[in-house]
């Protein structure tokens, strides 16, 4: 059973997965070494872990999974199971470079698009050779909200409702057309850009919002949740199994 951790900014999530499948997923908004130590003594089948974090979280969490198993502490350096074509690969964040490690397992050999709707939107892209090429990155649904009501006078606060009719015939409905609608947008003007390129495209949604556009979009896609974990699975995988 192996372990994967990642440390994102606003949620932490401890998932065990076994054979394959996430097994188990656990959420915290702050994450010590306590909450670890307790989890790993309660779970001694685990044999592996990867660890993931964007955030500036104790050492000592590193030093104790080290210590209990092998351990994988993702960064620029970590062998990935696809190419990392990103010019700057330092820079890249580790939740992109998952989804897309993700995304190429799901269909290898083919060109793959991962969108992660979450508090950004991430659009990733391998290709059939399985060489990660880049994507784009926007604010997702609740940072466009919070942009519009933060940097002006009157427009109000808005949250998510499943109606967005495209001409708002209030300042409300007009701020949910705009958010949603220009979204679903971008994802299908984004994908299409690509499909000329790549015919046989395949488009993965994933990301904390994935069920608020997965039924709006008209384009060919497959929902799949957790790409991220799944993704950091891989690369545990990857290198926990390769030859020395």
């Amino acid at each position: 059973m192996e372990l994967v951790l990642d440390f994102g900014n606003t949620s932490k999530k401890i998932a065990l997965f076994d054979a394959g499948n996430l097994v188990f997923l656990q959420h915290h908004p702050e994450i010590a070494l306590e909450t670890v130590r307790d989890f790993i003594e309660n779970h001694p089948e685990i044999t592996s872990c990867i660890l993931s974090s964007v955030i500036h979280h104790s050492v000592s969490i590193d030093e104790f999974l080290v210590s209990r198993f092998p351990t994988l502490i993702l960064d620029c350096s970590t062998p990935l199971p696809i190419h990392n074509g990103y010019k700057t690969p330092e820079t890249i964040g580790k939740d992109r470079l998952a989804a897309a490690v993700a995304g190429a397992f799901c269909f290898p050999g083919k060109p793959v698009l991962v969108i992660n709707a979450g508090t950004a939107i991430t659009y990733d892209f391998v290709n059939p050779s399985g060489e990660y090429l880049g994507g784009a990155i926007s604010p997702g649904m609740k940072m466009r909200f919070k942009a519009l009501h933060t940097f002006t006078g009157k427009l109000p606060l808005v949250e998510y409702k499943e109606t967005a009719e495209i001409l708002g015939n209030d300042t409300e409905n007009s701020i949910l057309s705009g958010v949603i609608n220009g979204i679903v947008g971008e994802m299908e003007a984004f994908a299409t850009q690509i499909i000329a390129q790549y015919p046989e495209l395949n488009i993965i949604l994933s990301g904390g919002d994935l069920n608020y556009f997965v039924k709006r979009l008209k384009i060919s896609i497959f929902a799949v949740t957790n790409i991220v974990l799944a993704g950091l699975h891989q690369i545990l995988l990857f290198n926990v199994n390769k030859t020395p």
